[in-house]
């Protein structure tokens, strides 16, 4: 049995990020080990569109099971991907019951999806898309690519979700049914991966139906059956276009579970063959269940322990310097299982720029110490802060990092509010000292290259190299650029990285291939079999 357990129940919160789809994902804190409370991530799928099958599935074939139950925490309001935020969504619908132009692999990168191929001008303005032949939605309808050219033209005209994805969009042209042209008005080195999620998504342009409670489209699954904050049934299409994605399991029931010990104990009587997020407490109750694998999947999570850099003491580099040689998070993972990753800088391993910052600042009280007395603070002189953040983190995380940060003449008060009031109060007031929030979108470095954001972090050498990133004509050129000012960035210690969370899955020994990866995202159930 395969054991990466972590110490704590992954559960999605509130993103921090308007322009990125603000989500809410309440934390479930009762028996959850504290401070893992989380996300995710961003995740993706291992695939590679290799030619398409017309005709009837015999599933029958394919499995030894016709139905699988998984347990899931985040349920979706609703089923509008298209004017409805929320990482719910997109881990239900994109890959099993919508398709977009291109797949989400998951190491994060991006392949095949609707467009089979693609070619980039060497300029970087336009996209030509291949599309897939003999495509259709689940009522029968042609896919082709006035569905496409529609679906993106639709989506940038009434700014629906992932319109904000398509920065510099100029146009978009079906130039017959399987070829479709987007230009940009300028190189955006982001399109491609943002087109692997909402901003690619096709709809059937001549479909009518209620968007909320169904769905048309195009992927291996229908909804079958909806029971708001409850369960989705999805059914295999029989009629599904392709073979690269075509579904292993007739019938899948995502069950959603509000009260952790609920859901673990749906999986030990049955109820449920899966199990995604687990905290590692609860794992370690079946660790050793034959029955069961446990396992620990990257993500692009970022535990952000926030300096307020507009204003003292945070303006003095040698007080931002000192906090972060003083933290000790080799301990703060340890003690909530050890599963979780170091994260030294603003980029996680899963992300383009990714280097690894941990050397930068690895615990040194000693020089944390001097760097205090320098700024003019000692354990008899103390320099008082406030830490504040959301309740939905449990309370630990504070003890541990006052009792920390007390060994370098830091007297830090915590403050746990209502998430509501930490969004007023820190969010968008900008009125606090440190805050500690999880950052779980991938591909977000733009929080440090805007200087109103709410860390007021202010960089012009950051912010040029991040606009010549999004600029860039090759991937190897923005991922050059990008970790460039991620080294920069982490050096000049606008705030301290605690960890990279992993999220923990757990499943019967009979099933196989669900995505440990990036899975409270995108969780392409095309990819699991039961034996």
């Amino acid at each position: 049995m395969k054991n990466n357990s972590r110490g704590q129940l992954s559960i999605p919160v509130q993103s921090l990020d308007d322009e990125l789809n603000a989500r809410r994902k309440p934390l479930l804190q009762a028996k959850i080990k504290p401070w893992w409370s989380m996300i995710v991530a961003a995740l993706a799928v291992v695939v590679t569109l290799t030619g398409v099958t017309i005709g009837y599935i015999n599933l029958s074939e394919r499995t030894t099971s016709n139905r699988l139950a998984i347990g899931l925490t985040l349920a979706p309001t609703n089923l509008d991907l298209r004017t409805t935020s929320g990482t719910a969504l997109e881990q239900l619908l994109i890959g099993n019951v919508y398709e977009a132009l291109l797949t989400r692999n998951s190491d994060n990168s991006v392949s095949p999806g609707v467009a089979q191929s693609w070619e980039v001008s060497a300029d970087r303005k336009q996209y030509t898309f291949h599309l897939h032949k003999n495509m259709s939605f689940s009522n029968g309808h042609v896919l082709d690519a006035q569905d496409v050219a529609w679906s993106i033209q639709t989506m940038m005209d009434k700014q629906l979700q992932g319109a904000v994805s398509l920065a510099n969009f100029e146009s978009v042209k079906a130039l017959d049914a399987h070829t479709v042209v987007l230009r940009l008005s300028a190189p955006y080195s982001e399109l491609l991966w943002n087109l692997s999620s909402r901003a690619g998504v096709v709809y059937d342009k001549d479909a009518t139906y209620d968007a909320k409670t169904q769905a048309v489209g195009s992927g291996p699954y229908t909804i079958a059956a909806y029971n708001p904050g409850v369960s989705v049934t999805l059914q295999a299409r029989p009629n599904y276009w392709g073979s690269a994605h075509k579904a292993q399991i007739r019938t899948i029931v995502l069950n959603y579970y509000v009260d952790p010990q609920a859901a673990l104990h749906a999986l030990e009587s049955n109820d449920v063959q899966v199990l995604a997020p687990i905290s590692s407490q609860l794992a370690s109750t079946i660790e050793k269940d034959e029955r069961f694998q446990v396992q620990a999947g990257d993500g692009t999570d970022k535990y952000v322990l926030a300096f307020n850099n507009r204003k003292e003491p945070f303006t003095d580099k040698r007080v931002r310097q000192a906090i972060r040689y003083a933290i000790d998070e080799k301990s703060i993972i340890a003690s909530r299982g050890g599963t979780d990753a170091l994260l030294g800088g603003p980029i996680p391993s899963l992300d383009p720029g990714y280097e690894d910052l941990t050397g930068l600042y690895a615990t040194d009280v000693k020089k944390a110490q001097s760097l205090m007395q320098e700024a003019g603070y000692s354990p008899s002189k103390p320099l008082k802060l406030t830490l504040t953040y959301a309740n939905i983190y449990p309370a630990e995380i504070g003890q541990q990092l006052r009792s920390q940060l007390t060994k370098i003449g830091i007297d830090l008060t915590v403050n746990r509010t209502e998430f509501a009031t930490w969004l007023a109060q820190v969010y968008k007031q900008h009125n606090f000292d440190i805050s500690m929030v999880d950052h779980n979108d991938s591909h977000d470095f733009k929080q440090w290259a805007t200087p109103d954001y709410y860390y007021g972090y202010n960089n012009a050498q950051v912010q040029k190299l991040y606009a010549e990133a999004m600029a860039a004509l090759s991937d190897e050129q923005r991922d050059t650029l990008l970790a460039k000012a991620a080294r920069i960035v982490s050096e000049d210690a606008p705030a301290d990285w605690i960890m990279n969370f992993r999220v923990v899955s757990a499943w019967r020994t009979n099933v196989e291939g669900f995505p440990v990866n990036l899975n409270q995202t995108v969780l392409p159930l095309w990819e699991v079999s039961v034996r």
